[in-house]
């Protein structure tokens, strides 16, 4: 759909480069989102609180394997000779003992790692079910909102909370909950086994991580505001590069290359500095985390060893309390790393759920009236609208249209005559006044069922990744082939089409070279498949040539044959044949009349008729 009618004019509100600022940024709200984002999973809370509790069974499995390495060691160190009065005495070592606990660590590694297998399994599961959920219920979201929501905001920060903000949710999902899971688990577990086994030892590996503890609550505390710059950057990168892509040309024609790069190093710049900030911070735990369990490594070693002196623990407890310490302190990282994500989870969370929360249309289920078989009366009766409350565009429009006529509506630039067909399609609702279709107001039924009644042509042609005769059907149902190749017999794109190797299956893409002629024709192929009583043509023949703009308004003439048409046109040359003309200017119909009776009162249209032959300065 062109963005003639889809969005609006350049008078509007935001002026500029609408939305790269995008709506105001509300306060971070860590502990809100996440709230929200349970909220929104409960559904599937059950299966993935089954996974976590399958996960920290696999880690409970791992947490024992330490302590049964303590008593194979212990039992492999009676083996070894012993000094009695000078002489080296030796005991036999107990093989059947040494293999029960052989057999039985090798029963907890392989329980833990199939445990945890199953629990990667469902989480990945459940993350790309959520995912894909989130993804389609902002795609409904956008059909919900209102027009006014895209007057202040690009389409590609839209398309980075789709993609970007989404994807960051999902992997937090799959891979930091269930790691937060286990670390916290592994790390509680093998706090308990410590102290279990010897508590003097235990309280060296302890006092060894509650430095790491703290330098990670330090740095928690600083990346979040980071990670929220980063993902709001990464919108506002995302909708500048599809705003300068999608007027590549007319950057190039007017030299603008330096300026869109300024900008787009400005930002990137910002991109830059909050996303190394919050990758640097988060990525400290990592060696922080290992100097703190290299020094619990070594306490561990020289305690150990004093009290194995004393005879106070056995060789067995040495051996279980390195391992322990270093499944004490790398959960302390892998707990850091996974906040982190979390952090920057609840920053992608917040604009995909500010994006949800959005005032949408207003609900229409309840509206029972409906168009069907209208002829095509058309009245607007003091209408009256603005896009914002302070700045009013259309101040007292009425007209009062008969069916079957065609309809021209001109005059200069933000004059309104966009905005008025704008109001007549209902992307925008009226500030005042009424407009009624064969007398029915089109506030009293469903949008879907006022958009049903028009066919559209407009300036800026719409063609979709598809075959030609998907977009000449486009939403369709039951169109035959005889249907669509007299559609383009009609318009003449019926002979270009059968000297294409596919014909009417060639599929339109990057690829396919089309002049915007042959696509402008395509447009109106697909508005006589519509079939609809009502008409919108938006400058349809200005991307044809002269030869071509004679057999498109041949078209054209035969495509408004028994409909209300309403042409918005520059060119005055073109809607001569009008059976009405509204001559618009600042928001009001100045004159109206037939193009005859129009310049016999020489009038503004008279002028502006006139204007076209006048010779340049």
């Amino acid at each position: 759909m062109s963005e003639n009618i889809k969005t609006r004019p350049a008078q509007g509100p935001m002026g500029g480069r609408g939305g790269m600022a995008g709506p105001a940024e509300k306060p971070k709200n860590f502990k809100g989102t996440m709230v929200k984002l349970l909220q929104y999973c409960k559904s599937y809370l059950p299966v993935i609180i089954i996974a976590l509790i399958t996960a920290a069974l696999g880690t409970v499995f791992q947490i024992i394997g330490p302590d049964k390495l303590k008593d194979l060691t212990n039992e492999i160190s009676k083996g070894l000779p012993m000094l009695v009065k000078g002489v080296p005495v030796f005991k036999s070592i107990d093989m059947n003992a040494v293999a029960n606990i052989t057999w039985l660590l090798v029963f907890f590694y392989v329980g833990s790692m199939l445990l945890n297998l199953i629990q990667s399994f469902i989480m990945a599961t459940m993350t790309q079910k959520i995912s894909k959920k989130m993804r389609t219920d902002i795609s409904g979201k956008i059909n919900r909102l209102p027009l006014r929501y895209f007057d202040k905001t690009s389409h590609g920060d839209v398309l980075s909370r789709v993609t970007n903000d989404v994807d960051a949710i999902g992997q937090t999902l799959n891979q930091s909950i269930g790691t937060l899971i286990t670390s916290v688990t592994m790390f509680v577990g093998s706090l308990i086994m410590m102290f279990y086994n010897n508590w003097i030892m235990a309280l060296t590996a302890v006092g060894s991580g509650v430095i790491g503890f703290i330098l990670m609550i330090f740095i928690m505390s600083k990346t979040q505001k980071f990670f929220s710059e980063q993902q709001r950057e990464l919108g506002n990168i995302n909708g500048h590069i599809e705003e300068i892509y999608t007027g590549h040309n007319v950057v190039k024609v007017y030299n603008g290359g330096r300026d869109a790069k300024n900008t787009f190093e400005k930002i990137n710049g910002k991109l830059y500095k909050s996303a190394w900030k919050s990758q640097f911070l988060s990525g400290l735990m990592i060696p922080i985390m290992g100097f703190v369990g290299n020094l619990g490594y070594v306490a561990v070693c020289v305690v150990g060893a004093a009290l194995a002196m004393n005879g106070t623990i056995t060789f067995g407890v040495i051996v279980a309390f390195t391992m322990y310490v270093r499944l004490f302190t790398q959960p302390m990282s892998q707990i850091a790393q996974a906040f982190n994500n979390l952090q920057r989870t609840a920053a992608a969370g917040e604009r995909v759920f500010e994006f949800l929360d959005e005032e949408e249309l207003t609900d229409e289920s309840q509206k029972r009236k409906k168009l069907s078989n209208i002829k095509g009366d058309v009245e607007f009766r003091h209408v009256k609208f603005g896009y914002t409350p302070d700045k009013t565009i259309i101040h007292d429009f009425s007209a009062e249209i008969k069916a079957g006529q065609k309809v021209a509506i001109v005059g200069p630039t933000g004059a309104g005559k966009t905005t008025i067909v704008n109001l007549l399609m209902r992307f925008y609702e009226l500030d005042g006044g009424e407009i009624l279709v064969d007398k029915t107001p089109i506030s009293q039924v469903p949008r879907e069922n006022v958009h049903e009644q028009f066919g559209m042509v407009l300036q800026d042609t719409w063609i979709f990744e598809g075959t030609i005769r998907e977009n000449i059907v486009y939403s369709k149902k039951g169109v035959t082939e005889e249907q669509v190749v007299a559609a383009c017999k009609t318009v003449g794109l019926h002979h270009f089409i059968k000297t294409l190797p596919d014909g009417y299956d060639t599929v339109l893409n990057d690829k396919a070279s089309l002049s915007e002629g042959q696509k402008q024709l395509i447009t109106i192929a697909r508005a006589m498949i519509q079939n609809a009583p009502l008409l919108i043509l938006d400058e349809a023949t200005s991307s044809v040539d002269t030869r071509t703009e004679r057999i498109v308004q041949k078209a054209m003439d035969k495509l408004t044959e028994g409909r209300t048409s309403f042409v918005i046109a520059h060119r005055l040359s073109t809607i001569k044949n009008a059976d009405l003309i509204l001559v618009m200017k600042d928001g009001d119909i100045i004159e109206s009349g037939s193009h005859e009776e129009l310049l016999e009162n020489s009038g503004f249209y008279a002028d502006l008729y006139n204007s076209q032959f006048e010779p340049a300065a």
